[in-house]
């Protein structure tokens, strides 16, 4: 890492949920987010589902967003590395980011070396015990030839389709993503805990479950950091070479669960 520079975590952004017009409000916050951050930021990991839907046809990509894209352009040009996860609501990116943005994508969870710290970050769905449903339909979202046959339909059917699915989704899960369920409860927790005991890691990182928490892991130095969302929370991660310290954008930081 550059010296006095720092490395920002952020995730759950939903960008399209539930409607444009609240969709728009926040995706400016994330703007004056960025914006705070691009004079000491040396890179950026956004770790999935930036947006509540998301699929690359050959010539087609949902519209909107112009902000948020326009900010990660002005970003990258000016030398900060971005790095982005797909989540399972915009698991069907492909090669936009990586052409348009200069921006990496990464489609599974990847190791890090910083500072000398090994981070361990990913979206977190389909990860630990449980959840067999999910799994089985991720394996099938994730297969190219459902991608392509997706893609035979029309725009205009195929996002309408899809943003449907998404809603359905999201109340399905809205309320139970409110209920922090303990060390033994939690799904990621429990996957980080047995990840640990094959090898070793400082940080493990992870978007998906939209509650702010700051884990240490089975009495070791190792933490779990779940990052939150930008729906209810605004939180994210900053670590300056040493300390990873998670943060409220909007000083809700009394609702990041510790332990």
């Amino acid at each position: 890492m550059i010296f006095g520079k720092k490395i920002y975590f952020l995730s759950d952004f939903h960008l399209g949920a539930p409607n444009a017009e609240k969709s728009l409000v926040r995706e400016k916050i994330i703007i004056n987010f960025l914006d705070s951050i691009k004079n000491d930021a040396a890179e950026i990991f956004i770790v999935g589902d930036i947006f509540d839907f998301w699929f690359e046809y050959r010539n087609v990509v949902p519209k909107g967003f112009v902000r948020l894209f326009g900010k990660l352009a002005e970003l990258t040009d000016s030398g900060i590395t971005i790095r982005v996860f797909v989540g399972n609501h915009d698991m069907w990116m492909k090669d936009y980011f990586q052409k348009e943005l200069n921006i990496p994508v990464y489609y599974k969870p990847e190791t890090f070396e910083r500072n000398g710290k090994n981070f361990f970050i990913g979206h977190g769905d389909g990860l630990g015990p449980g959840d067999s449903g999910y799994k089985w339909l991720k394996k099938i979202f994730r297969n190219p030839f459902c991608q392509q046959l997706f893609g035979i339909f029309p725009p205009y059917f195929g996002i309408g389709l899809a943003n449907f699915l998404s809603r359905q989704s999201r109340a399905n899960t809205e309320v139970s993503e409110e209920v922090f369920k303990g060390a033994d409860g939690e799904w990621l927790l429990i996957y980080c805990n047995q990840k640990l005991q094959k090898e070793k890691f400082d940080f493990f990182v992870f978007g998906h479950r939209h509650l702010p928490i700051d884990f240490k892991l089975n009495n070791s130095e190792s933490r779990y950091i779940n990052l939150g969302d930008w729906i209810r929370y605004f939180t994210y991660a900053e670590f300056d070479g040493v300390n990873l310290e998670l943060k409220s954008f909007t000083n809700q930081h009394e609702k990041i669960i510790k332990g």
